[in-house]
């Protein structure tokens, strides 16, 4: 059904930019491209970013995995590992704790307008992508591949199958959102 799509280069970037704008759209919308929003939810004081991430996780693990069902989608996982999660997560947190923003959120506050995402956000993710590439020779085996789980999804770390993660990731998130909501927050 896709495979024209596959083949065409152009339609998908045309494609992957609309949807980058859709998402920037959305992001700003919620509110969730500001720097009050991103330090809020780091002070655990404002859940917004919390509640639009959770949305969009729900939405996309129902939305990838009943497009994997109907055979539309085929999922490519890739290998990880603890220490590039580990990595990964240091150099994101890093990045949100001194600028305020993720990577999403900075192109959508320079979208709008902030120039603060724009000469740290972007500048940042040059650097450190340039940084990343020159050291990546150095650890991708010494701390890159330690604690290799493979090709892994969410089904098959809890022994479970599809249709039980999806519907448990549901509830958990549900849960989630009922609690700050019955907090006020």
């Amino acid at each position: 059904m896709l495979d024209k799509l596959h083949e065409n280069r152009p339609a998908q970037l045309i494609i992957g930019l609309f949807i980058g704008i859709l998402f920037g759209f959305f992001l700003q919308k919620g509110q969730v491209t500001r720097y009050e929003a991103i330090v809020g939810q780091l002070l655990l004081m404002d859940f917004t970013v919390m509640k639009v991430m959770l949305t969009a996780i729900l939405t996309g693990m129902i939305g990838v995995y009943s497009l994997r069902a109907i055979g539309i989608v085929e999922l490519k996982i890739k290998p990880g590992s603890w220490g590039a999660t580990g990595i990964g997560g240091l150099i994101f947190g890093a990045g949100m704790a001194i600028l305020g923003y993720c990577p999403g959120t900075t192109t959508g506050a320079v979208g709008q307008g902030s120039l603060d995402a724009l000469a740290g956000g972007i500048t940042g993710m040059i650097v450190g992508g340039m940084v990343y590439a020159r050291i990546y020779p150095k650890i991708k085996d010494k701390i890159l591949q330690k604690g290799d789980f493979g090709k892994l999804t969410l089904p098959e770390w809890f022994h479970a199958t599809i249709p039980e993660a999806v519907v448990g990731v549901i509830m958990i998130g549900l849960t989630v959102f009922a609690a700050l909501e019955i907090a006020g927050l």
